[in-house]
């Protein structure tokens, strides 16, 4: 694998992750109600009981568990654990919520190079990671050889110098609205 560089698969973007779920229903509730995810219509010719979300320019596709005492059961938020991550606008305003709601949760604070960004940890109904973030404000930087980027969608196109490569200006049009 050494000496792959670039996009070797032609990824386009991440489309879903997928979750076993000790009851389809109360994880529904859980992304509708909580992260603000909408129910879509799912294919038909599956034969097992699940259900597909979107939201957020991803979706996430919920599947019934087998056996849903043997899915493990995690009692500690630990950010180190598997997790997936949200941006959001005000971390102060979704700690609020999370309090409002009763959803238990761990705060930290990450600090690069004067940069600071606030975490916050909690569980979805089956014990799955959730982070919410504002870490957009650090820039992903490459190891070596690319433009550094921002992790927000909105300055996607906005690459940021680094001291090896020159300032490029990129235009970007704006996005189609679909009805």
């Amino acid at each position: 694998m050494k000496g792959n560089t670039g996009n070797p698969l032609a990824l386009t973007s991440l489309n879903h992750i997928s979750l076993v779920c000790r009851s389809v229903e109360e994880s529904i509730d859980f992304y509708k109600y909580v992260l603000g995810f909408v129910p879509v219509r799912r294919p038909g010719s599956f034969n097992f009981n699940g259900a597909w979300l979107f939201g957020h320019g991803i979706g996430i596709h919920l599947l019934q568990s087998e056996d849903p005492e043997k899915l493990p059961k995690k009692t500690e938020i630990n950010p180190k654990d598997n997790h997936i991550s949200f941006q959001c606008e005000s971390i102060d305003a979704v700690e609020k919520k999370l309090t409002e709601m009763g959803i238990e949760y761990v705060r930290q604070l990450v600090e690069e190079g004067g940069i600071y960004v606030d975490q916050l940890f909690f569980h979805d109904p089956d014990d799955f990671m959730v982070e919410i973030c504002n870490c957009d404000k650090l820039p992903v930087i490459p190891l070596v050889g690319e433009m550094a980027r921002s992790c927000s969608r909105v300055n996607l196109h906005q690459p940021q110098p680094t001291q090896q490569q020159p300032i490029v200006h990129v235009q970007v049009q704006p996005l189609l609205k679909l009805d």
